[in-house]
C-alpha cells in the first residue's frame, strides 16, 4: 500500500478508525520485509484467544492464503488476494457464502486483512502489458508481515501460559490423590479422628472447580488441597508418633490385665474393638456411652453412632457421602430424591424387595448394624448388584461378621466412591 493512501470500504460498509490504524501501520511496510505465510498462520492459530478471532475466521484467513501463488509473503510477491466467494466456500470446506462475509469482516476488525474494494466492490486484477499483476482489488495481507513480531510474541505467551496451566492441573491431581488416598488410608484403618469431614472437605475442593478452570482458579484450589494434605499428613504423623510412645507395655494401659473377671472392661466385645476402640469417636458403655453418643451425634451433624443393647458401637457416615458413593439409590427415594435419612431408609425398604431379600434378613442386620447402617448396606448392594448372586445371602454374611467385629461399612463406601470417580477426577 502506497505512503498517506487510504481505502474506505464499497458500499453501506462504513470505514472505522481500527480499519483506519491498519491501514496507516501496513504503509509503513518496508520492501525487505517478508514472512513465512504458514509459519505465521500457526502462530496466528495459537494467539487467536488473544486476538479475538475464531476457528472458523482462521479457516477463511488460510483460504485467502492459499491464494497467494507464493510461500513467502513480502512486498515484491504483491500482497493482494481476490478469490471470488464462490472460490473461497470451496476452500473454506463448502462455507456459506453469508458466512464467509461474516467472518472476513472479523478478520478485518482484527486488523489482520485490509479491504482493498475496487469502484464496483468487485474482486479482479488488472494485469500489465509483460502480463504481471498491476492493480489487483480484494484483500491485502501486509498486516501479516507487519504485526509478525507482534503475533509470534502473542503465540508465546498463550503458549507459556498453557504449560503453566498444565503445571497446575498437574500439581493439583498429585496433590488430590495423596489426600484421597490419604483418607482412605485413615478410614480402612479406623484411624481416631473425623476423618468423614475431611473427606467432606476434600470433596468440596474438587466439585467447586468448573469443568474448565483457569489457572487462577486451580492455583487457588491447589494451595486449599495442600493445605488440607500437610494438615492430614501431620495427623497421621502424630499418630504414628503416639504409637511409638505408647508401644511399651508398662505405658499402654491396653496391656494392663484386668484380674476381676466381673470388669465391664474386659467385657467390650470385638466389634467396639475393630471399630470404637481406636477411634476418636469411640463410645464407653453404660452411662458414658450414652453422653459421648450425645456428644459425638453434636459435633458430627449428619454422621452417627448405633449402639447396640450389649454396649457395642457400629458408626454410620454422612448421608451426602452414602448419596456420593451410591448414586442410584436416589432413584429409590420419595418421589425420586432423597434429603434426609427417613428417605433413605424408605428407599432400603423398597430395594430390599426389589432384589428379593426378605424382611427378616433386613431387620436382623437393622438391629446389629442400626437402621442408618443397614439403609447404608443396601445402597451398596444395590450399587454392586451385578457382581452379587444373592443379596438377602449377602445381606446375612455382612450381618454375621458385623456381629463378630470383622464388617465395617467405610471400607464398602469408598470402594463404591473410588469406582464412582470420587477420587479421580481431573481439573477441568
Amino acid at each position: 500500500m502506497e505512503p498517506g493512501n487510504v481505502t474506505t470500504p464499497f458500499g453501506r460498509r462504513s470505514m472505522t478508525l481500527g480499519m483506519l490504524a491498519s491501514q496507516k501501520a501496513a504503509s509503513q511496510l518496508q520492501a525487505d520485509q517478508s514472512v513465512d505465510k504458514w509459519k505465521i498462520y500457526r502462530s496466528l492459530c495459537a494467539a487467536k484467544p488473544l486476538l479475538g478471532v475464531t476457528d472458523r475466521a482462521l479457516a477463511v484467513l488460510n483460504a485467502l492464503l492459499s491464494f497467494h501463488p507464493q510461500n513467502v509473503l513480502s512486498e515484491e510477491t504483491g500482497l493482494v488476494v481476490f478469490p471470488s466467494n464462490e472460490q473461497l466456500s470451496l476452500r473454506s470446506h463448502g462455507m456459506a457464502e453469508q458466512t464467509i462475509r461474516r467472518h472476513l469482516a472479523v478478520l478485518v476488525e482484527a486488523g489482520l486483512i485490509i479491504r482493498k474494494d475496487s469502484p464496483n466492490g468487485k474482486r479482479y486484477a488488472r494485469r500489465a502489458s509483460g502480463g504481471s499483476i498491476g492493480e489487483a482489488f480484494g484483500f491485502s495481507l501486509a498486516p501479516l508481515i507487519v504485526r509478525a513480531e507482534e503475533i509470534e510474541r502473542l503465540a508465546a505467551e498463550v503458549a507459556a501460559e498453557r504449560i503453566h496451566l498444565q503445571r497446575l492441573r498437574e500439581q493439583f491431581t498429585l496433590c488430590r490423590r495423596d489426600v484421597a488416598k490419604l483418607i482412605e488410608t485413615a478410614m480402612e484403618e479406623d484411624l481416631p479422628g473425623d476423618w468423614e469431614t475431611a473427606f467432606c472437605s476434600f470433596r468440596e475442593l474438587v466439585e467447586a472447580l468448573p469443568r474448565t478452570p483457569t489457572a487462577e482458579q486451580i492455583a487457588v484450589a491447589l494451595d486449599a488441597m495442600q493445605t488440607l494434605r500437610d494438615d492430614i499428613t501431620n495427623r497421621l504423623e502424630a499418630l504414628i508418633n503416639a504409637g511409638k510412645t505408647s508401644g511399651n507395655p508398662a505405658q499402654n494401659e491396653r496391656h494392663i490385665h484386668n484380674s476381676n473377671p466381673d470388669s465391664t472392661s474386659d467385657l467390650e466385645p470385638a466389634l467396639e474393638t475393630k471399630q470404637g476402640a481406636n477411634s476418636a469417636f469411640q463410645i464407653e458403655p453404660h452411662t458414658a456411652g450414652r453422653h459421648q453418643q450425645k456428644h459425638d451425634n453434636q459435633t458430627r451433624g449428619d454422621a452417627r453412632i448405633h449402639t447396640k443393647e450389649d454396649g457395642s458401637a457400629l458408626k454410620s457416615f454422612p448421608l451426602g457421602l452414602v448419596l456420593q458413593a451410591c448414586p442410584d439409590m436416589v432413584n429409590y427415594g420419595p418421589g425420586g430424591s432423597i434429603s434426609n435419612w427417613r428417605d433413605l431408609m424408605a428407599a432400603a425398604v423398597v430395594v430390599r424387595g426389589m432384589l428379593g431379600v426378605s424382611p427378616a434378613a433386613y431387620e436382623e442386620a437393622a438391629i446389629v448394624m442400626g437402621p442408618e447402617n443397614a439403609a447404608t448396606v443396601m445402597a451398596c448392594i444395590l450399587e454392586r448388584g451385578g457382581h452379587i448372586n444373592s443379596a438377602g445371602g449377602y445381606l446375612r454374611d455382612l450381618t454375621r461378621r458385623a456381629e463378630k467385629g470383622e464388617f465395617s461399612v467405610g471400607p464398602m463406601l469408598m470402594s463404591l466412591v473410588r469406582a464412582q470417580g470420587g477420587g479421580t477426577r481431573r481439573a477441568g
